[in-house]
C-alpha cells in the first residue's frame, strides 16, 4: 500500500479532460474582481483616465509612468527645469500642456518638443524664472548663458561663475492644430514665424511681460493665424505698433510699452477689433493721424491714457463708446475732434492741462449719447457749459471751481451723480438755485470746499449727499427739508458744535440710515436722530458721557464709534443700548480709559433678553482694533 501511495504522487493527480467550461477571466482564489487600477505618476493624481495633474508638487524631473492616453497633463507650479524630449513625444494625443511656474529656460526647452504633439490645443509656459547654475555644470547650450560678474541691483556682486538660464527665445516651432499660446511673464526677446504663424486655430496669444523688441518680433509672425482674437503684447520693448497684425482681433494689449509711433495703415485690417490698450506709452500728437483709428468699424474702448499728447486724436471712430485720455498734456478740447465719435458714452480726461477755456461750450455738443465726463484733477474754474442732455455723471473734483450760477446746470435734468469735491467753492458763491434744475441727482460730492452751511434748494431725489472737510458752523432743518429719501450723509471734518445742530434736524431725514459726524466738537451724541439709523460716526469730538435715552429712537443701529473722545470707564450708561437688538459694533478705542459697553442679548426664544458688558482696549493699546465686535456672555455684569 505504501508503494502505491508514493507512485500516485510521482504521477501527480489525475488530469481532467477539458469539456470548455472553464472560463479564463473568472477570478481564481487569490485574485480580485476589480479592475487593474490606473498607472499614475508617484505623488501625482488622475481623477480621469486622460487627465495627469502633477501640480505644485516641486518636482525636478519630469514624471514618470504617464499613460500615453493623456490628454490633459498639468505640471504648473514646480521646480521642472527642462523637457525630456523622449518622454513627451510620446505623449501624442494630449490637449493641454501647463507649465506654467515652473524653472524652464531655452535651453531646457528642445527644439523638437512639440513635433509630435500633433493635437495639442492648450500651451502654459508662462511665469517661468531664472535658473541659476554654477560654472563647470552641464548646460545644453552653454554658449547662451550669461555669465554674471558684477553686482545686480545694487546688492553685493554674485560669484564669478554663477549662471543665468531664462526663457528668452520662443520655440521655434508650435503644433498647428494650438488655439491657446501662453508665455507671458518671461524673458522673450525673439519669437519666430512658425511659433505663432501657420495656426489657423490659434484664438489667444499671451506675450506679456517679456522683453520683445520689434527686432525680435518678425513682420509675419502672425501669418496664416488669422483666427486670433486676443493678443497680448503689454509690458515689453516695442517702440511702434507692429505690422502685419491678424485682421481677425479683438482686443489688443499694447500698454506698457515704448511706443512713440503708429505707422500709418498699421491698424487698417483691424475692422473686427473692439478693445485697444496703448497706455503708458510715449505717444504725442505726431505719433497718430487722421486715419490711426478710423477704419476701427468695431472699436468701443481705446485708452490712450498715460502719454504725451496735447489734443484729442483726430479720426475717431463712431462706434467708440469708452475714450480714456487722462494723465496727458491735453489743453483743449475741439468739437471738430470729436466730431466722428457719436456714439462716446464715456469720456475720461482725468488730470491734463484744461484751463478756463479747455472745454468750451460748443466742445462736447456732437456727444449726444455721453454718459459719463470725468475731468478730475484739472485747472477748470467752473463747470463747463452746454453739456450734453444726456449726461449722468459729472465728475470733476480737484479743479479750481469757485462759482456756481443758477444756470450752470440747467443742460443736464438727468445728472444723476455730481462730484465737486476738493474745489474753491464757498457758501456766498453758491447760488441757491444751482441744483433745482437737477431732479433726477442721486449722489451729491462737495467734501473739501469752504462752505459754512448746507447748501440751498437741495434736490429731494438725493441718496448720498458728501460735505466732509469744509467749513460748516450750523445745520438748519429747512435746508434739509424734503429729503426724504436720504441714506448717507457726511459731515465729517467740520466745525460743528452740538448747539449748531436745529431742533428738528434729523426728522427731515426719516430714511438715513449712515450718518457721520467724526471730527467736530461735539460734547455729547445728538438728541432725536433718525429712527432708520443704523452706523453711526462720532469719532473724534469732545464727547465725555452717553446718557440712557441717547439711542432710544434708534432701534436699527448696527455700527457705533466713539473712538478718540473723552469718554472714562463709566462714561457710558449701562441702559444706553436697551433695545439695540441689532448692534454688534461699538468703537470706543482712543479713550482716555477702558470704557464698560454694557451689550444688548441676542434674544432667543422662550429666553428674555440680558445684557452683557465688555472692556475695550484702552488707548495706550499701540494699535488699537478699528472696531469691537462684543460677544455675549451668560450673565450681564454688574454695573459700575
Amino acid at each position: 500500500m505504501l508503494s502505491v501511495l508514493l507512485l500516485l504522487l510521482l504521477l501527480g493527480p489525475p488530469s481532467t479532460p477539458s469539456l470548455g467550461l472553464e472560463d479564463p477571466a473568472f477570478p481564481h482564489p487569490g485574485e480580485s474582481s476589480q479592475p487593474p487600477p490606473r498607472a499614475c505618476p508617484w505623488r501625482c493624481s488622475c481623477p480621469r483616465a486622460d487627465t495627469v495633474d502633477c501640480a505644485g508638487l516641486d518636482l525636478r524631473v519630469f514624471p514618470e509612468n504617464i499613460t500615453k492616453a493623456v490628454r490633459y497633463l498639468n505640471l504648473q507650479n514646480n521646480q521642472l527645469e527642462q523637457l525630456p524630449y523622449n518622454d513627451l513625444s510620446r505623449l501624442s494625443g494630449l490637449r493641454t500642456l501647463d507649465l506654467h511656474g515652473n524653472l524652464l529656460s531655452s535651453e531646457g526647452l528642445p527644439e523638437e518638443a512639440f513635433e509630435s504633439l500633433t493635437q495639442l490645443q492648450h500651451i502654459y509656459v508662462a511665469h517661468n524664472k531664472v535658473s541659476t547654475f554654477q560654472r563647470g555644470s552641464w548646460l545644453p547650450q552653454p554658449h547662451t548663458a550669461q555669465p554674471v560678474r558684477g553686482a545686480r541691483c545694487g546688492g553685493a556682486a554674485e560669484p564669478a561663475g554663477l549662471w543665468f538660464l531664462q526663457l528668452s527665445v520662443a520655440p521655434q516651432f508650435l503644433p498647428h492644430s494650438l488655439r491657446v499660446a501662453d508665455l507671458a511673464a518671461n524673458q522673450l526677446v525673439e519669437i519666430f514665424p512658425l511659433t505663432f504663424g501657420e495656426k489657423p486655430a490659434l484664438r489667444s496669444v499671451y506675450l506679456h511681460n517679456n522683453q520683445l523688441s520689434n527686432s525680435g518680433l518678425p513682420p509675419d509672425a502672425f501669418r496664416g493665424s488669422e483666427a486670433i482674437s486676443i493678443l497680448s503684447l503689454s509690458n515689453n520693448q516695442l517702440s511702434y505698433l507692429p505690422p502685419n497684425l491678424p485682421s481677425s482681433l479683438q482686443r489688443l494689449h499694447l500698454q506698457n510699452n515704448l511706443i512713440s509711433k503708429v505707422p500709418r495703415g498699421a491698424l487698417n485690417r483691424q475692422t473686427c477689433l473692439r478693445e485697444l490698450y496703448l497706455q503708458h506709452n510715449r505717444l504725442t500728437d505726431s505719433s497718430l493721424d487722421a486715419t490711426t483709428f478710423s477704419k476701427l468699424q468695431s472699436l468701443e474702448y481705446l485708452d490712450l491714457s498715460y502719454n504725451q499728447l496735447t489734443t484729442v486724436p483726430p479720426g475717431l471712430p463712431q462706434t467708440l463708446a469708452v475714450l480714456h485720455l487722462g494723465r496727458n498734456r491735453i489743453r483743449q478740447v475741439e468739437a471738430a475732434q470729436l466730431k466722428g465719435a457719436r456714439g462716446l458714452q464715456y469720456l475720461l480726461l482725468q488730470h491734463n492741462e484744461l484751463g478756463g477755456s479747455g472745454l468750451p461750450p460748443k466742445a462736447l455738443r456732437p456727444l449726444k449719447n455721453l454718459h459719463t465726463l470725468h475731468v478730475y484733477g484739472n485747472k477748470l474754474d467752473r463747470v463747463p457749459r452746454a453739456l450734453p442732455r444726456r449726461l449722468q455723471a459729472l465728475v470733476m473734483p480737484h479743479n479750481h471751481v469757485a462759482k456756481l450760477g443758477a444756470r450752470d446746470l440747467v443742460a443736464t435734468p438727468g445728472l444723476a451723480e455730481l462730484n465737486l469735491a476738493y474745489n474753491r467753492l464757498a457758501s456766498a458763491h453758491l447760488h441757491h438755485l444751482a441744483f433745482r434744475p437737477l431732479r433726477a441727482l442721486r449722489s451729491l460730492n462737495l467734501a473739501g470746499n469752504q462752505l459754512t452751511r448746507l447748501p440751498s434748494g437741495l434736490p429731494t431725489s438725493l441718496h448720498a449727499l458728501h460735505l466732509p472737510h469744509n467749513q460748516l458752523r450750523a445745520l438748519e432743518p429747512e435746508l434739509l427739508a424734503g429729503l426724504v429719501q436720504l441714506r448717507e450723509l457726511s459731515l465729517a471734518h467740520n466745525r460743528l458744535h452740538i448747539g449748531d445742530i436745529g431742533p428738528g434736524t434729523w426728522h427731515e431725514l426719516p430714511a438715513l440710515q449712515v450718518l457721520d459726524l467724526s471730527h467736530n466738537a461735539l460734547s455729547f451724541v445728538p438728541p432725536d436722530l433718525p429712527e432708520a439709523l443704523e452706523e453711526l460716526h462720532l469719532q473724534s469730538n469732545r464727547i465725555s458721557q452717553v446718557g440712557p435715552e441717547a439711542f432710544l429712537g434708534t432701534p436699527r443701529l448696527r455700527a457705533l464709534f466713539l473712538r478718540d473722545n473723552k469718554l472714562h470707564l463709566t462714561s457710558i450708561s449701562a441702559e444706553a443700548f436697551v433695545g439695540l437688538r441689532h448692534l454688534r459694533v461699538v468703537d470706543t478705542a482712543g479713550n482716555p480709559e477702558q470704557v464698560l459697553v454694557h451689550m444688548p442679548r441676542q434674544p432667543r426664544a422662550g429666553v428674555p433678553d440680558s445684557g452683557m458688558a465688555q472692556m475695550t482696549q484702552p488707548h495706550r493699546d499701540p494699535k488699537p482694533p478699528t472696531s469691537i465686535r462684543m460677544k455675549e456672555t451668560a450673565r450681564p455684569a454688574p454695573h459700575a
